[in-house]
């Protein structure tokens, strides 16, 4: 009981009981089980739970304002390390003290599990108990927990709902209550809010700055990450990638960090037309200045000549493969994936990460799938003749103008990845069209099923195996993920269908690493060999040798650039389309 009843708030004692039914279970005056029914109904009133005219009331929390912003340092995490010092970099441009947390270790899902609630995902266990244990750190250091409480905030992304991950926003509270954190915020950005969420006194405005910053963010952290993990497995110098990704990094988040923030000029905002509509028009402006004046493609070029020293050996046979799965499991780093990208190097392989833009692509494709199934439901159905045709054009004339912004907003987004994804001499992958995705996932899984990555994981699992991208896919995610079980049931069809396809699903709990790793081991070996197949049948139609490729390896040293441009379509191994590549070269000049 004393576990379950911790807290810190002035007029209890440490365990948590109250004083005065502490006292009274000691002289005998009530029973335990009266105790017990006491300290329940006070957990309650204080947690918001006592229903009011009978209905359940959400717990107030204190807001974060405006002028809390000076001294109150923003918490986030659980996406790479890339792309969170970029998030901070932009943040700290806004005027925020922004500081992320490192990725969660196997200490962080047990803090979670000692102080959240039994039977959570464990993304919520990771996150939860990495952010108590840097709570703690910062007590450690000297602060105490109601500074703690008052100078930082947690601000994370809301999920979807079909799942337990969708309610971890009241889980943290819990768990953080427990912790001793009574009263800790956490700040909750959902899915389906709006461009613009700022409030007159929000500490934390979400407008257009910020918006277009974070999606900056995300593309950049995104191309840098995968040009590190294309480079990686085939560097001759061990390390080079790595520091030329820290350098990168490091040099985008001080170029965006130094970017101003762009307003009217004075004398423009005090001509009489733009003084009402001075905000669109400095929207405006802004969204020119971004599309045709950004200095990103010149930031892209910078760091394309850092990752250019390192040189690589295109030799090395290695299975290429795709990761997919839940989002935070497939992306996060650390422990709550069992470290499976750096495994997969150990072991031989080329990692295909998945990026943070697909998921955000696919979440514009299914509001707009959305709006066009309700289209003109909100039609009055009650009118009839000619009344009704005011209130169709109305409706019709609602959904195309909504259609029409998200539309743009998604080119608008896939422009800016592919453009910055050209000056990196497209090393890093492509983006795959999500009603492409849609067409081949559906006939498995119907693409109106929302939750998790929804139809994305039977996609991709086709796609990639179809494009010869990738020798295998592994789908990484949660013990127990309702939404990636259920297109893990539909997966058995997909493989017997397509007989080509190599694929694995992988549960991660927070334990049980040995055993996840052996059936990946399993499996990879299989890729293994049908990449050491693709490798031998390119040299072999090709007719060379590898002592050939040595040879003109030595002869044309720009063949160990890291981003020569290899051909595609045939096979998926670096190895073997690099073959090709050196038979091309061969044939042009005539040896």
């Amino acid at each position: 009981m004393h576990d379950t009843m911790r807290n810190t708030q002035s007029g209890q004692d440490d365990n948590g009981i109250s004083p005065e039914i502490l006292a009274a279970l000691r002289n005998g005056s009530i029973s335990i089980e009266t105790a017990l029914q006491s300290e329940r109904q006070r957990l309650e009133r204080e947690s918001g739970l006592v229903p009011r005219d009978g209905h359940w009331t959400r717990p107030r929390e204190r807001p974060f304002t405006r002028a809390e912003r000076e001294y109150t340092t923003v918490l986030f995490g659980g996406l790479t390390w890339k792309h969170e010092r970029l998030i901070q970099a932009n943040l700290r441009r806004l005027g925020y003290k922004a500081e992320y947390l490192q990725a969660p270790d196997s200490r962080s899902f047990e803090l979670g599990k000692e102080f959240g609630n039994n039977g959570l995902c464990n993304p919520t266990y990771f996150t939860v108990g990495n952010l108590i244990a840097y709570l703690r750190s910062l007590e450690a250091k000297g602060l105490s927990r109601q500074e703690i409480v008052d100078e930082y905030v947690f601000f994370t992304a809301g999920a979807c709902g079909p799942c337990r991950f969708g309610m971890y926003e009241s889980e943290y509270r819990m768990a953080l209550r427990n912790a001793g954190f009574e009263g800790f915020r956490v700040l909750i950005l959902q899915q389906h809010g709006g461009l613009d969420q700022s409030g007159i006194e929000a500490g934390l405005e979400m407008n257009l700055d910020f918006t277009l910053g974070i999606l900056n963010a995300f593309i950049i952290a995104d191309l840098i990450n995968d040009v590190a993990y294309k480079i990686r497995p085939y560097e001759i110098e061990s390390g080079a990638t790595d520091r030329a990704l820290t350098r990168a990094v490091e040099h985008a988040a001080s170029t965006i960090e130094r970017e101003e923030i762009y307003h009217l000029p004075t004398k423009v905002a005090r001509i009489p037309f733009l003084r009402s509509h001075q905000r669109g028009a400095e929207h405006i402006v802004k969204f020119i200045r971004r599309l045709f004046f950004s200095p990103f493609p010149r930031l892209i070029d910078e760091c394309r000549m850092m990752f250019a020293d390192v040189r690589v050996d295109r030799t090395r046979v290695k299975p290429v493969v795709k990761i997919t799965g839940e989002f935070w499991a497939q992306t996060t780093e650390g422990d709550g994936n069992f470290r499976m990208f750096s495994f997969l190097e150990e072991e031989g392989a080329e990692v295909l990460i998945e990026p943070v833009a697909p998921w955000l692509l696919y979440l514009l494709h299914q509001e707009k799938q959305w709006l066009r199934d309700r289209r003109l439901l909100s039609v009055d159905q009650a009118s009839k003749g000619m009344a009704r045709i005011p209130a169709f054009l109305n409706g019709l004339g609602q959904y195309v103008r909504k259609q029409t912004l998200l539309t743009l907003a998604e080119r608008l987004y896939e422009r800016e990845y592919l453009l910055l994804r050209a000056r990196l001499d497209k090393l890093p992958q492509d983006l795959p069209r999500q009603r492409e995705l849609q067409l081949l996932a559906h006939p498995y899984y119907h693409s109106r099923i929302e939750g998790g990555e929804g139809h994305l994981e039977v996609a991709k699992n086709i796609y990639y195996s179809r494009e010869k991208l990738a020798h295998m896919v592994l789908s990484i995610k949660p013990f127990g993920c309702l939404p990636s079980t259920q297109s893990d049931g539909v997966q058995t069809a997909v493989v017997a269908h397509h007989q080509d396809i190599i694929f694995l699903p992988v549960e991660t709990s927070g334990e049980g690493e040995v055993n996840a790793h052996s059936r990946v081991q399993m499996t990879l070996n299989d890729a293994r060999i049908r990449a050491q197949e693709e490798y031998d049948a390119a040299l072999q139609t090709c007719r060379l040798t590898e002592m050939d490729i040595r040879q003109r390896i030595e002869e044309h040293p720009e063949l160990t650039n890291p981003f020569l441009r290899l051909p595609g379509g045939k096979e998926a191994g670096t190895a073997a389309r690099f073959v090709r590549h050196v038979a091309h070269i061969t044939a042009q000049n005539g040896k």
